[in-house]
């Protein structure tokens, strides 16, 4: 099924619709949050992703145990869940504003909503479709709430299992809704290529019968070309003005000059994989007259004999393959021949 999202389609048949998530990466700056709204459209993206939520609509107010990042491996580690949020969050009131200045720079944006409240704000706003980010894809009641807006539902897929991408992707279409975009996701922040595991994406789209794309939290865009060539028809990188900027996801967020690469290199992604094929195609046929035939390289007079200094595989290739000089060897020729004239069989016997 073919999604459309504002005015562009979304599937294998259209070129990528890379999603650029602003994330937390304003750091708390709406004069930041506009200028990465600008870099994104600049560099070619098609749509730019905010984040609804408020740290109290996230989680609870404490400092210890479950709520306190310990993890020395994690980017937040020494922050509470609370804490973190209340840093990374986009104030609500910032919203309108961002997406008047995508509207006014030709790209969609859009947002993940957190809880059903976030959901009736989006509302308010007519956003054009919906994600669902990696923590919430359990959250059924959610889940429905934003696939009963008969908008386009885009939904991460990191750490969930086949059951539970199956009782997502059902509780959308029980709500009526089709228009399912499911993300392969590896939910390491940030992720190692080793652990992204494309393979599962051409997998996903038999399985679920809907679109399949990637959200990527790896370094760079080569996971994410792999993806686009296995069948992704959705990319969603991390995005930031420059990562020495820092930020809650500036680690593994793109650079303008990197997504617009991204931009380029996966509409050439998305073309490579075309059918299985051998033989020349049409656009090659020209090209064979550069392979190596057999080739006459001395003048000859009628009845001169065929040797490894008079007959010679070069190119170009007009004559026959080099595959039978070992048959034309020994044989008389029946005419003088140019040098330079390519060996054919009715030039012996």
């Amino acid at each position: 099924m073919r999604i459309k999202i504002s005015n562009h389609t979304i599937g294998v048949d259209s070129a990528p619709f890379i999603i650029a998530e602003m994330s937390g990466n304003h750091n708390q700056s709406i004069d930041r949050a506009f200028e990465i709204v600008d870099a994104a459209a600049e560099a070619g993206a098609h749509a730019i992703k905010l984040q609804t939520y408020t740290a109290d609509t996230m989680t609870i107010d404490k400092k210890d145990g479950e709520f306190y990042i310990d993890d020395p491996k994690s980017l937040w580690h020494g922050s509470s869940l609370h804490d973190l949020y209340k840093v990374a969050y986009t104030p609500w009131e910032w919203h309108e504003p961002l997406m008047k200045r995508a509207a006014a720079k030709g790209i969609v944006c859009f947002s993940s909503p957190f809880d059903f409240t976030a959901v009736d704000f989006l509302e308010t706003l007519n956003v054009p479709c919906y994600k669902v980010a990696s923590f919430e894809n359990t959250d059924i009641p959610l889940i429905k709430k934003v696939a009963s807006t008969g908008k386009p539902i885009i939904i991460s897929t990191g750490l969930a299992t086949v059951a539970e991408i199956a009782d997502a992707v059902e509780a959308v279409r029980s709500c009526g809704n089709d228009q399912i975009i499911l993300l392969k996701c590896t939910s390491n922040y940030p992720a190692e290529p080793e652990n992204a595991n494309v393979n599962t994406i051409p997998h996903m789209r038999d399985l679920f019968e809907c679109e399949i794309g990637l959200s990527d939290h790896t370094a760079g865009i080569g996971v994410a070309l792999a993806a686009v060539a296995l069948g992704a028809s959705v990319v969603e990188k991390h995005f930031t003005l420059r990562r020495a900027d820092g930020g809650v996801d500036s680690e593994f967020s793109l650079e303008p000059d990197e997504l617009r690469a991204l931009v380029v290199e996966s509409e050439r992604a998305a073309k490579a994989p075309g059918k299985i094929t051998y033989g020349p195609s049409e656009s090659e046929k020209p090209s064979l007259q550069f392979r190596r035939t057999l080739y006459v390289v001395e003048a000859m007079k009628a009845g001169d004999v065929l040797t490894e200094k008079n007959l010679r595989s070069i190119r170009p290739g007009l004559g026959i393959s080099p595959a039978n000089l070992n048959l034309a060897l020994g044989k008389k020729v029946n005419r003088d021949i140019e040098r330079g004239t390519p060996f054919h069989w009715d030039l012996i016997g």
